[in-house]
């Protein structure tokens, strides 16, 4: 589940605690755990509301002055249903503690050897994890679309690859592009 930067701090100190968003069906479901930008979140329930039900004490939960501005700040136009989705943070990203480990030990690296020549061995487009590691490490927080051109990749099948090597704790995501962790740019200096 996505949010915009200005509800991160919302939503990491509990004031944030509600969304609202227009979906031809729920994307979200309750129980299940999102990543999110500063942290983890659970969402606790999703149903569909009139907009005319929303109240300004759920505006401010979902990180609005007012209805008015929560409203109006909705994509997708009046004819998706709205649906309400209340969450809780849940803590840090654990990807986030495995990016900062700036040593590896032996074990560590043969298992991150193992998992990317997997990831190679996998691909419909052939072996990729070391290109991807390396332009990135060459161009930090150029945009994902230039990155993947310059490998002449499609953007989309790009990103998703970077997500999987930062399920690995390889990269991290900025405002704009992708630099190397700390445990990326151990894992590309040592032998």
């Amino acid at each position: 589940m996505l949010f915009e930067q200005r509800f991160w701090a919302g939503i990491a100190d509990g004031t944030v605690t509600l969304t609202f968003r227009r979906w031809k069906a729920p994307r979200a479901v309750a129980g299940r755990r999102h990543r999110m930008a500063g942290g983890m979140i659970e969402i606790d329930s999703v149903r569909t509301v009139d907009p005319a039900s929303v109240t300004e004490s759920d505006a401010r939960a979902a990180g609005y002055p007012g209805v008015g501005e929560l409203l109006a700040d909705l994509r997708g136009g009046p004819e998706p249903p709205l649906y309400r989705v209340t969450f809780h943070h849940v803590g840090a990203d654990p990807r986030t503690a495995l990016a900062e480990g700036g040593e590896l030990s032996a074990e560590q690296r043969a298992e991150l050897d193992r998992r990317l020549a997997r990831l190679d061995a996998d691909s419909t487009h052939g072996p990729w994890t070391a290109a991807t590691l390396d332009v990135i490490a060459a161009r930090p927080g150029v945009r994902a679309g230039d990155l993947a051109a310059e490998l002449g990749r499609e953007r989309d099948p790009f990103k998703t690859d970077v997500r999987k090597l930062k399920n690995l704790g390889l990269t991290l995501s900025l405002e704009v592009g992708y630099r190397l962790s700390p445990r990326g740019q151990a894992y590309r200096r040592a032998p």
